[in-house]
């Protein structure tokens, strides 16, 4: 069975669906960082924008893997 994408329509432009997995996930670690700064995420890495990079992309692929 295929999966059938949606896409996003904007204006009269369409969309991917690649693009709206980007803006979730930047929703997602908007809300994310003040926990995190919280947490001392900063303080566990020697290079903390890599890891929150990282931490980026492992929720963007789980958010095309669910949805």
């Amino acid at each position: 069975m295929a999966q059938t994408f949606s896409e996003l329509v904007v204006g009269g432009v369409l969309l991917a669906p690649f693009v709206t997995f980007l803006v979730m996930t930047l929703i997602v670690i908007i809300v994310l960082r003040p926990l995190l700064h919280v947490v001392g995420f900063a303080k566990m890495f020697s290079h903390a924008s890599i890891a929150e990079l990282s931490l980026g992309v492992i929720i963007l692929s789980l958010l095309m893997l669910l949805l």
